[in-house]
């Protein structure tokens, strides 16, 4: 089968297109004909992380397809049934934290970025039918992040402010949708007029300039929950803006990861800092509940074939994208 392969060399320079070997299906396991992946900030990192030496990797976390072939004892799914993977491996009950050994897809084991992929019959969920395959293929990771981030970490209600620095990565933009679908008011920023605008379109109630004054720009808002994604550029303006006891969930950090915070101001503050990773099996499940219910679909930025990983990775890389990148594999 083809497939984007990380080998031999360090970062993007390491990526190939090429025939790689049809995966087998053991038992408890099902094999996937993937329809689509979708592309999140991981895979770049993948390509630093993963061992140059350590042989061939297909890399992605992200997809859906039809089942091809099912192993001995599955008996959760049979051929033909369409699903969407869960990418988050060894997590099935929502938890404080992830257990020990929990592993996303595509970093150690391979990944959705190829024809083919075999995995365990738990990892698995049926695709909800209001999407498309491309809608369906990159939906999981993103949309289990931000499902988590504002509902079990961050505790978001009908009628509080949720504010979202940086808007137009994948996450945030499920983030936007699914504060809106519970009467949330959503607050944006973006460096990039065009993504505001975007952001709008979908409705964010407020939308300002990154590298505004917040406190100036929001001075009759109070903010209840922040989901912070940015890092050391926006945290101390995150820290500054939201009211006091209220909450800045973390989840990534798209510029430096060190941040310097005045801990006085903190305490008296009575803020809330949580972080988060991904989500249980059991969330995910919730979030595909929560996504059909309210008719919700992933903001789609643009689609490639996998013969044109080497745009795709550098589009994401220069963060071109407003909501997700996939490729068609159908």
């Amino acid at each position: 089968m083809k497939a984007i392969v990380h080998e031999n060399k360090a970062g993007l320079e390491g990526l190939t297109y090429k025939e790689v070997s049809e995966p087998e299906v053991k038992k408890n396991q099902v094999k996937i004909q993937l329809k689509a992946a979708g592309m999140n900030r991981r895979d770049i990192a993948v390509t630093h992380r993963h061992s140059p030496d350590s042989g061939p990797l297909v890399l992605g976390s992200d997809g859906a397809g039809v089942i091809s072939e099912v192993g001995e004892d599955v008996s959760q799914w049979k051929v033909g049934d369409e699903v969407v993977i869960n990418p988050g491996l060894g997590w099935a009950n929502i938890s404080e934290a992830p257990p020990e050994g929990f592993e996303i897809l595509g970093l150690p084991d391979d990944g959705t970025f190829g024809e083919y992929i075999v995995i365990d019959q738990d990892h698995v969920e049926t695709k909800p039918n209001h999407l498309s395959w491309i809608e369906a293929g990159v939906l999981p990771l993103a949309a289990l992040t931000a499902y988590r981030v504002l509902f079990t970490r961050g505790r978001v209600k009908k009628g509080d402010t949720v504010m979202l620095p940086g808007i137009g990565s994948g996450v945030l933009t499920f983030a936007l949708k699914f504060a809106k679908a519970i009467e949330a008011r959503v607050i944006v920023t973006s460096r990039s007029q065009e993504k505001l605008e975007k952001a709008k379109s979908l409705g964010a109630d407020v939308a300002i300039d990154t590298n505004s004054d917040w406190n100036e720009e929001l001075k009759d808002e109070k903010v209840d929950l922040l989901i912070e994604s940015v890092g050391r550029a926006t945290f101390n303006k995150s820290l500054k803006i939201i009211r006091k006891g209220g909450t800045i969930v973390t989840f990534g950090a798209t510029t430096e990861d060190t941040v310097e915070i005045d801990i006085r101001h903190f305490f008296y503050g009575q803020f809330n800092l949580l972080g988060s990773t991904m989500g249980s099996a059991e969330e995910l499940r919730s979030m595909l509940a929560f996504i059909e219910q309210h008719q919700i679909k992933p903001e789609v930025d643009r689609t490639f074939q996998l013969s044109e990983y080497d745009y795709a990775f550098n589009y994401l890389k220069d963060t071109k994208n407003f909501g997700k990148i996939g490729f068609d594999l159908s």
